[in-house]
């Protein structure tokens, strides 16, 4: 990246560290069961709630427990459960039409974070009824008070019930980006791990190391505080303690409930110190793909790692010592070198890929760019990067991708920070 770009870049991220002990971060409620909803709502003065899910939760009756209780309570819930894996603009519209049409006064989400970023967003375009999702894009675009949210997590990884952010997906233009509103932060949240028993290994793994992705990015970013800083270290000892206990044993409840608490932990460090790259490029293979996001992070995560360099060194050998992989007598390299291996064979073990499919090389450059205005100049990454820097870790997930980059180079990137690069294997 150019030194103006990088000056720049770090400027905008000093004024955001300034300013982040005047925002109004806040934490939601913290419920242990569904069974304590219907109090909540009547209290409330809510008598209809729209429950946002999906199609795979209800099929396999995980919403069923719920809608029978509020219905017993006298609580009317309509339920939308189109929501989509990447949740896109149509089934934000869809879910609000409902919300219109059934009178609903609250909404709850209930899945992943795909739930939870749907119902988001509906409440944004609810508290805006003459904005598109589109034009609330980016940061601080809502202001107004959404409807009461309540978030019940299914998956142990995106700590969506904490954050400030919704991703959505544009069908049309295939691509994925970010609301950022204090207002979206969940009023409520249930931390419930008799929910998430029923989750495949696979995706056990791949949302817990989505936790993990988010505590190691808030950790070694430049925007951390005391509180963000410990927040990842812990979240870092319970993915390590917990998640493959979790993978081999779906019933295993303490397994369940302490990755449950290493999410929330990770979203409230990441929601005050941000993320990174893993981030940035993993969001644009979700928009060109439809590649799950916490897959994306999973694969991406040791590769970005291994690029930052010494530049994340030191702050990765103290997440190896939490980690339980370094005494702390290593140097930092080589307890940095011994984190990235153990997430590497972590993911092995749980059955994660190296490499994600489908990826073309001709969509590369495009993306590239996606990356780099998502993350540039908001991330406080440990090492700047540009498109064309960026555009090399798509080749690195993708072994078709790669052939084509070692067979010729990738067109020149200019990543609209005022810099360009040629991409080469």
């Amino acid at each position: 990246m150019h030194p103006i770009s990088i000056c720049c870049c770090r400027a905008v991220q000093l004024g955001f560290r300034a300013a982040m002990p005047f925002l109004p971060y806040r934490k939601p409620e913290i419920f242990d069961s569904v069974q304590a909803l219907p109090a909540l709502l009547k209290g409330l003065d809510i008598s209809a709630v729209l429950l946002i899910t999906d199609k795979s939760l209800r099929e396999a009756g995980i919403t069923r427990t719920l809608e029978i209780i509020l219905q017993e309570s006298g609580v009317r819930c309509p339920v939308f459960d189109g929501t989509c894996p990447n949740p896109t603009v149509d089934n934000v519209e869809e879910a609000r039409q409902l919300y219109l049409r059934e009178g609903c006064q609250a909404l709850i989400a209930f899945g992943g974070g795909s739930s939870m970023d749907c119902a988001k967003a509906v409440g944004a375009r609810i508290a805006y009824p003459r904005r598109s999702v589109n034009q609330m894009r980016g940061l601080l675009r809502v202001l107004r008070r959404i409807p009461t949210l309540i978030a019940i997590p299914t998956t142990a990884g995106t700590g969506s019930e904490v954050t400030i952010t919704a991703v959505i997906t544009d069908s049309q233009a295939k691509h994925k980006y970010t609301m950022n509103n204090f207002t979206m932060i969940p009023r409520y949240a249930v931390l419930d791990p008799a929910v998430t028993h029923s989750l495949p290994p696979s995706l056990t793994a791949s949302t817990g190391m989505d936790a993990l992705t988010h505590a190691v990015e808030a950790y070694i970013g430049q925007s951390t505080t005391r509180e963000t800083r410990q927040l990842s270290l812990e979240t870092v000892r319970l993915v390590f303690t917990y998640l493959e206990r979790a993978y081999r044993d779906g019933n295993d409840d303490q397994a369940r409930r302490e990755m449950l608490r290493a999410a929330h932990l990770a979203g409230l460090a990441f929601s005050k110190s941000y993320v990174g790259y893993v981030h940035a490029v993993a969001h644009s293979l979700g928009g060109q793909y439809n590649i799950p996001h916490g897959l994306a992070n999973s694969v991406l995560l040791p590769i970005v790692l291994e690029a930052y360099g010494p530049s994340a060194w030191k702050k990765l050998r103290e997440l190896a010592v939490a980690a339980g992989v370094s005494s702390g007598a290593d140097s930092p390299r080589q307890a940095a070198e011994a984190f990235i291996a153990a997430i590497r064979a972590m993911n092995r073990r749980m059955g994660i890929p190296e490499t994600l499919p489908g990826i073309l090389a001709e969509d590369i450059p495009a993306m590239a760019r996606h990356a780099s205005r998502e993350a540039n100049p908001l991330y406080p990454v440990p090492r700047l990067m540009d498109a064309g820097e960026l555009a090399k870790f798509y080749l690195k997930v993708s072994d078709s991708a790669a052939q084509v980059g070692k067979s010729q180079d990738l067109p020149s990137i200019r990543d609209g920070h005022g810099s360009a690069g040629r991409l080469s294997a």
